[in-house]
């Protein structure tokens, strides 16, 4: 699985990983839901290190077809709302 972190370029994930991955999306996508900014904040930290800690970056120069796009750690609670909701990002 190819998971591009905005401004931090592609992570190749192997698939038996994505539900540890996929637990903290849930969660942030619950943090959203509740109105619980501080917590939204802390677990899309905590998405992209762990991401970047389990995952292997792919070279700069080899551009693939992303299954997954983790918006950057900077993203507004407003925004959010639009992108963490229903499953989340990851589907499942």
């Amino acid at each position: 699985m190819i998971i591009r972190i905005l401004g931090d370029g592609q992570f190749r994930l192997d698939d038996n990983l994505l539900d540890r991955v996929n637990k903290i999306d849930n969660q942030i996508v619950k943090h959203v839901s509740q109105g619980n900014k501080e917590e939204y904040a802390r677990d899309l930290v905590n998405l992209i290190s762990t991401i970047k800690e389990l995952a292997k970056p792919l070279d700069p120069a080899e551009i693939l077809p992303s299954d997954i796009i983790i918006p950057q750690s900077d993203m507004s609670f407003e925004e959010a709302k639009k992108v963490f909701c229903d499953e989340g990002l990851i589907k499942g």
